[in-house]
Order: C-alpha cells, then structure tokens, then sequence
C-alpha cells in the first residue's frame, strides 16, 4: 500500500445495488436457519457457497514469494528482477490452471513495469467481477505482508475458482498490478487503457492490500454499502465486528477504479496507523501498536504474517468473488 493519498475521485458510474445487500443478509438468514434445523426453500436458495481457502497454500505461495525476494537481492519492487520473477510464479499457476493470462507493460520512472490480468474462461461473458492485488513490494524488503498476502489469497482464490470448475453469471477476472508503491501506477494504466464498454462491463472491482498484518484489525472498504454489506455480514456471521477501512482511502488499487467510476470493494488488516484499545478489546493483540510494526520495512518477511487473519481474510475474498459473480 502506497504511503500518499489520492485525491482525485470522480461520482460512481454504477448504480448502488441495494439488492444485493438484501440478498446477502438473507443468505446470512438461511445459513443461520438452516443451522437451527430449518428447510430453505431451494427457489429462494442463495448462491453456492465458496470453498474454504487453505491458509496454508497462502503460506506457501508467502514462502516462495520470501524465496524471490531472497534471490533477487532482497525485495520484489518495481523494475526489480524479484517483481518480474514475481509475476512468472503467478503466471505459471494460473496457466496451469486453466486462465487465460495477459501481461500487460508499462513504463514508470523510466522503468519497465507489469500487471498481470487471468480471466477465467467459463461462465458469463457481460458483466465482470474483477479482483486484484498488487504484487510489487518496496525497495527496503521482501513486502510479504504489503502485499504478498493480498496477492496470495487473490491467487488462492482464482486457483479455487478452477478446481471447482465454475460457472458463475458474470465474468471472472483476476488481476495483480505492478508499481502500486510508486502511486498506483499499474492500475491506473489499465484503467486508463479501457475503452467506454469495457469499463462499463465492470460490475466491481474487489481490492485485497495486506491482509495478514501481525497486529492485525478487520476492516471492510466502504465505498459501496451493497458490496460492503457481502463482507460485513460474513465477518458478522463468524462472530466479527468490522470496522471502516479509512487507511486504505485513496492509497490502494481500488482508487484507480473508483475514480472511473467503477463500484468497488474490499477487506483490509491494517497498516502503520496504530491499534486503539477499544480494538485490541474487540480484535485482540496489542492496543497502542501499529497493525503492522514493519510496514515498508526490511522485517515484512513471512515471520510478519497472523495465521489467523491471513485465513480469515483470505476466506473472504473467496465468498466475495462467489456472492458476486453468482
């Protein structure tokens, strides 16, 4: 996650979908129905449920991640050999997999940089549901937290997407950006490489920048109620009150997307702004410290990462992307 703010945000394009607020909450309402024993009438069903995502495949995707930075002189950034090396580990995956992949070039601060775009090849052809990360890290470390977790839960996500081989009503399409750290850079060159009907064909994009921090609080982007209504309720149902993702305002992919117009979404764990005590009562860790103590720092490696948020969060791009794209 960047450390500046964007400021430059223009009206959503999209119509609010309050409709899809209430068709999460009467999921949330049959789940909890038919834990009582009740019968849910299948006409009335809601969308197939997502899969459970192994923490530990996102561990491992971390580890290898550690691994590049290690042999590319210890980070992964931006006109770095550990980014590029970076995309190829997510490349080859998602190749394997079944997605058609795109690496898409770009130039900034007279280096060449790259975004990765995979689309998942069946179900619907109109509407898209986009979700992404950025891949690349600062310059002062392996950026495991910021943002290897984000694009290994994204990665984990799309690659359950092909072993259940589905079908949603809109489109799937993955995508993890380069040059985040030096202003979103990557995302606002895609963004602004669309025609009018593709960027209208964007239902939502979904943003996922640091979602393991050790300090960790639970936060949703709030931009859109309707979208943001699909994770609060599903961290309600696991026994978590979120709070609003403010840190995140203007300084992460979405931004390039929101500022087109485009209705976005997302969960977040926090970064350097500081745990207050009423959080720590509610969250648990550490009132007082940062969300993420080695924020932009040589110590973000994999010993930077809470298991148990990392799978939460992980967990719940996976529901985000199959609530709605059904």
């Amino acid at each position: 996650m960047t450390r500046g703010h964007r400021h430059s945000r223009a009206p959503h394009g999209h119509l609010r979908r309050a409709a899809l607020a209430a068709a999460s909450s009467a999921a949330l309402a049959l789940t909890l129905l038919g834990a009582a024993g009740a019968q849910a009438d299948p006409a009335t069903a809601p969308a197939a449920e997502a899969p459970d995502i192994p923490v530990a495949a996102v561990q491992q995707d971390l580890k290898d991640l550690q691994s590049i930075a290690e042999a590319n002189g210890g980070n992964r950034a931006h006109g770095r050999p550990g980014y590029r090396a970076s995309l190829d580990y997510v490349k080859e995956k998602l190749d394997a997999a079944g997605y058609r992949t795109t690496i898409q070039e770009f130039t900034s601060g007279g280096k060449t940089g790259y975004n990765l775009i995979a689309d998942w090849p069946q179900g619907g052809t109109g509407e898209t549901v986009m979700t992404g990360a950025h891949l690349d890290s600062v310059t002062a470390g392996a950026g495991i937290n910021d943002n290897g977790s984000g694009s290994a839960g994204v990665l984990e996500t799309a690659l359950a997407v092909a072993a259940a081989d589905l079908e949603p009503s809109k489109h799937l399409r993955f995508a993890w950006w380069g040059a985040e750290e030096q202003g979103l850079v990557g995302s606002r060159h895609y963004v602004d490489s669309l025609g009018e009907d593709e960027l209208a064909a964007l239902d939502t994009y979904l943003n996922f920048d640091m979602i393991g921090s050790p300090n960790a609080g639970h936060f949703v982007y709030e931009d859109d109620p309707a979208v943001a209504s699909v994770f609060t309720e599903w961290f309600r149902a696991k026994g978590i009150e979120t709070e609003a993702s403010e840190e995140t305002d203007g300084r992460s992919d979405h931004a390039s997307f929101k500022s087109a117009g485009v209705t976005v979404g997302g969960s977040f764990t926090g970064a350097g702004a500081v745990k207050t005590q009423a959080q720590a009562d509610k969250w648990g860790g550490t009132a007082g410290e940062p969300y993420d103590s080695c924020y932009h720092s040589a110590c973000d490696d994999t010993a930077n990462i809470d298991e148990k948020a990392l799978d939460l969060h992980s967990d719940a791009i996976a529901h985000a992307v199959w609530q709605l794209s059904s």
